[in-house]
């Protein structure tokens, strides 16, 4: 019978039982249905998730509900929109009562003063060419300026097929400002020309995220399995889809035996409204390329991932990178 111990030796056996412990429980909520920018390709809009509720203004009715939360057994409370920082009262309301990750397109800066450690996520889509095209501006000359040497904040840095070649001047220019970096690609929901994945600009920006994990590892915050996973598809045999994705709300999910986040929920601004999963309602899961749920994907199958030590690994180190970045163990 392969056990855990049996296929790690000591080094990797101290790090598996630093994570094994977390039971991390994280749900998904649109803290606004308004934002201060309207990029190409967002989930949240191209999919009208922002019609869908009337957000609720009673911030006593904010609190009441992060308490049954708690209550619920969340331990990760991850912040998305619209924009969070436009109701900072909101993000506040979390912050005091679970720990919290806030997602943001980083123009607006969050006091340090008022959430000391909040662990932030700054959306970044590309070099400047590419943030003008899709989002309107150059997000990363703002955000940079307003997050600098922030030790509780890192780029999400979203690659598009233009960014083949280009990716070490964006990692270099963000090991600058003394922050960190997690990759993920676009999934490029609103069929944007020039803007989709094939077989082999998916190949060539696999081998360069490899290449920049080797190059900057005090910056990029990642894992080579991972990169195999996001570009491919696949992990150990199996096809990611809605029959695989880990991240379905608990109420959508009519699947039999799935593996799956344990009652996860996305929580649409209205307090009572939920989303079908993590990203947009009307993504083919086919083509989903989110970096979280292909993440939240190995981890829901350790079991798995213990057929050889290598197997094991790799899923030590997706658990690893994603506690990480959700602030549950140090960089």
């Amino acid at each position: 019978m392969k056990t855990v111990s049996s296929l790690l030796d000591s080094e990797w056996y101290d790090r598996y039982k630093k994570i094994s412990k977390l039971n991390i429980r994280s749900s998904i909520y649109d803290v606004t249905n308004k934002c201060n920018l309207r990029c190409k390709g967002c989930f949240f809009f191209s999919s009208d998730e922002h019609k869908v509720a009337e957000e609720e203004m009673d911030i006593q009715k904010w609190e009441a509900f992060i308490d049954r939360e708690k209550e619920r057994g969340v331990n990760l409370a991850i912040l998305i929109g619209g924009e969070p920082t436009l109701y900072l009262d909101r993000v506040e309301a979390f912050y005091r009562r679970i720990p919290t990750y806030c997602a943001t397109n980083g123009i607006i800066k969050l006091p340090r003063d008022r959430f000391p450690d909040l662990m932030v996520g700054i959306s970044l889509w590309g070099d400047e060419e590419d943030e003008k095209l899709l989002r309107g501006k150059d997000t990363f000359a703002i955000s940079s300026k307003n997050y600098q040497g922030d030790k509780y904040t890192y780029y999400l840095y979203t690659i598009t097929p233009k960014q083949v070649g280009k990716t070490e001047r964006i990692i270099q220019r963000i090991r600058n400002a003394g922050l960190k970096v997690h990759m993920q690609l676009l999934s490029n929901d609103e069929s944007v020309e020039g803007f989709n994945w094939d077989d082999a600009n998916l190949q060539a920006i696999r081998d360069e995220m490899d290449e920049m994990l080797d190059r900057y590892p005090d910056t990029v915050i990642s894992s080579k399995y991972y990169h195999r996973i996001i570009t491919t598809g696949e992990m150990l045999g199996r096809r990611f889809g809605w029959q695989e994705c880990p991240s379905i709300t608990e109420s959508f999910d009519n699947r039999k035996n799935p593996k799956r986040l344990i009652h996860f929920i996305r929580w649409a601004s209205d307090l009572k409204t939920m989303h079908r999963c993590c990203t947009s309602e009307t993504r083919d899961c086919g083509i989903c390329k989110d970096g979280a749920a292909h993440m939240s994907w190995v981890m829901v199958n350790k079991k798995a991932h213990m057929q050889t030590a290598e197997d094991l690994q790799n899923w030590i180190e997706v658990y690893e990178m994603f506690a990480k970045l959700y602030k549950f163990i140090p960089w």
